[in-house]
Protein backbone atom coordinates (compact mmCIF):
# COMPACT_ATOMS: atom_id res chain seq x y z
CA UNK A 1 0.00 0.00 0.00
CA UNK A 2 1.40 3.33 -1.00
CA UNK A 3 -0.04 7.11 0.49
CA UNK A 4 -0.39 8.62 -2.36
CA UNK A 5 -2.03 11.95 -1.03
CA UNK A 6 -2.68 13.81 2.29
CA UNK A 7 -4.90 16.61 2.45
CA UNK A 8 -4.80 18.35 6.17
CA UNK A 9 -7.37 20.87 6.99
CA UNK A 10 -6.05 22.82 10.49
CA UNK A 11 -8.51 23.79 13.66
CA UNK A 12 -8.29 27.03 14.83
CA UNK A 13 -9.16 26.53 18.07
CA UNK A 14 -5.96 27.72 19.83
CA UNK A 15 -6.70 25.48 23.24
CA UNK A 16 -7.38 22.49 22.07
CA UNK A 17 -5.78 19.39 21.56
CA UNK A 18 -7.25 18.78 18.51
CA UNK A 19 -4.88 20.16 15.59
CA UNK A 20 -6.25 19.24 12.27
CA UNK A 21 -8.73 16.71 10.66
CA UNK A 22 -6.96 14.96 7.40
CA UNK A 23 -8.16 12.98 4.68
CA UNK A 24 -5.58 9.97 3.13
CA UNK A 25 -5.58 8.29 -0.02
CA UNK A 26 -4.14 5.18 -0.81
CA UNK A 27 -2.79 3.59 -3.85
CA UNK A 28 -4.67 6.81 -5.53
CA UNK A 29 -7.59 4.51 -4.95
CA UNK A 30 -8.82 4.57 -1.61
CA UNK A 31 -9.53 7.51 0.64
CA UNK A 32 -10.10 7.39 4.52
CA UNK A 33 -11.45 10.73 5.86
CA UNK A 34 -11.73 12.75 9.16
CA UNK A 35 -8.34 11.28 10.69
CA UNK A 36 -7.47 13.64 13.75
CA UNK A 37 -4.29 14.78 14.33
CA UNK A 38 -4.12 15.75 18.32
CA UNK A 39 -1.38 16.93 20.24
CA UNK A 40 -0.20 14.85 22.98
CA UNK A 41 2.43 14.56 26.00
CA UNK A 42 4.92 12.67 23.06
CA UNK A 43 3.86 14.51 20.55
CA UNK A 44 1.36 14.31 17.62
CA UNK A 45 0.06 11.72 17.30
CA UNK A 46 -3.12 9.77 15.09
CA UNK A 47 -6.86 9.08 15.61
CA UNK A 48 -8.81 6.70 13.42
CA UNK A 49 -12.49 7.71 12.86
CA UNK A 50 -14.30 6.66 14.67
CA UNK A 51 -18.11 6.34 15.90
CA UNK A 52 -20.04 6.52 19.24
CA UNK A 53 -21.04 3.14 20.86
CA UNK A 54 -24.65 2.17 21.74
CA UNK A 55 -27.50 0.12 22.50
CA UNK A 56 -31.07 -0.19 22.39
CA UNK A 57 -33.06 0.57 25.26
CA UNK A 58 -34.96 -2.49 27.17
CA UNK A 59 -38.58 -0.79 26.59
CA UNK A 60 -39.06 0.92 23.36
CA UNK A 61 -36.00 -0.52 21.64
CA UNK A 62 -35.16 3.11 21.08
CA UNK A 63 -31.10 3.40 20.14
CA UNK A 64 -28.90 5.33 22.58
CA UNK A 65 -25.23 6.09 23.19
CA UNK A 66 -23.66 4.37 26.08
CA UNK A 67 -23.36 7.53 28.10
CA UNK A 68 -27.10 8.30 27.71
CA UNK A 69 -28.91 8.58 31.06
CA UNK A 70 -32.64 8.49 29.53
CA UNK A 71 -33.86 6.52 26.11
CA UNK A 72 -33.54 9.26 23.30
CA UNK A 73 -36.98 7.57 22.23
CA UNK A 74 -39.33 7.16 25.07
CA UNK A 75 -37.72 8.90 28.13
CA UNK A 76 -36.60 5.61 30.31
CA UNK A 77 -34.54 5.89 32.32
CA UNK A 78 -31.53 3.64 31.10
CA UNK A 79 -28.83 1.68 33.32
CA UNK A 80 -25.38 3.10 34.33
CA UNK A 81 -22.22 1.24 32.98
CA UNK A 82 -23.84 -0.43 29.68
CA UNK A 83 -20.59 -0.31 27.70
CA UNK A 84 -17.93 -3.07 27.81
CA UNK A 85 -14.69 -2.77 29.37
CA UNK A 86 -11.56 -3.05 27.24
CA UNK A 87 -7.78 -4.69 28.26
CA UNK A 88 -7.49 -1.83 30.72
CA UNK A 89 -10.89 -1.75 32.18
CA UNK A 90 -12.14 1.37 30.80
CA UNK A 91 -15.23 1.43 28.98
CA UNK A 92 -15.09 1.24 25.05
CA UNK A 93 -17.69 4.04 24.05
CA UNK A 94 -16.14 4.80 20.51
CA UNK A 95 -15.29 2.19 17.89
CA UNK A 96 -12.99 2.77 15.00
CA UNK A 97 -14.58 3.05 11.54
CA UNK A 98 -11.33 2.35 9.71
CA UNK A 99 -8.00 1.71 11.08
CA UNK A 100 -4.51 -0.10 10.38
CA UNK A 101 -4.15 -3.88 11.22
CA UNK A 102 -0.81 -3.80 12.29
CA UNK A 103 2.02 -1.57 13.89
CA UNK A 104 3.82 -0.69 10.60
CA UNK A 105 0.95 0.32 8.72
CA UNK A 106 0.23 2.44 11.96
CA UNK A 107 3.70 3.99 11.96
CA UNK A 108 3.65 4.59 8.17
CA UNK A 109 0.35 6.49 8.42
CA UNK A 110 1.63 8.34 11.29
CA UNK A 111 4.48 9.54 9.92
CA UNK A 112 2.90 10.61 6.37
CA UNK A 113 0.19 12.41 8.22
CA UNK A 114 2.28 14.33 10.61
CA UNK A 115 4.49 15.19 7.95
CA UNK A 116 1.92 16.76 6.20
CA UNK A 117 0.51 17.91 8.87
CA UNK A 118 3.87 20.09 9.90
CA UNK A 119 4.02 21.45 6.34
CA UNK A 120 0.32 23.00 6.34
CA UNK A 121 1.12 24.51 9.32
CA UNK A 122 4.23 26.52 8.14
CA UNK A 123 2.46 27.11 5.33
CA UNK A 124 -0.99 28.76 7.03
CA UNK A 125 1.55 31.21 8.73
CA UNK A 126 1.54 32.87 5.38
CA UNK A 127 -0.25 35.71 4.90
CA UNK A 128 -1.77 34.43 1.53
CA UNK A 129 -2.56 30.94 2.79
CA UNK A 130 -5.63 29.20 1.71
CA UNK A 131 -6.78 26.55 3.64
CA UNK A 132 -6.74 23.07 1.55
CA UNK A 133 -10.22 21.88 0.22
CA UNK A 134 -11.26 18.45 2.08
CA UNK A 135 -13.71 17.44 -0.29
CA UNK A 136 -13.80 18.19 -4.07
CA UNK A 137 -17.63 17.94 -5.54
CA UNK A 138 -15.75 14.71 -7.94
CA UNK A 139 -14.99 12.80 -4.50
CA UNK A 140 -18.81 12.08 -3.86
CA UNK A 141 -20.06 10.90 -7.29
CA UNK A 142 -20.49 7.26 -7.17
CA UNK A 143 -18.31 5.25 -9.87
CA UNK A 144 -19.88 2.56 -11.24
CA UNK A 145 -18.17 -1.40 -10.61
CA UNK A 146 -18.89 -3.78 -13.10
Amino acid sequence: MEITEVRVKLVDNKDDRLKAFCSVTMDNEFVVRDIKIIEGTGGFFVAMPSRKMSDHCEKCGGKNHLRAKFCNNCAASLPENRARKNGKGRMKLHADIAHPINAACRRKIQEKVTVAFKQEAEKAKQPDYKPVEMDTPDDDIPEVIS
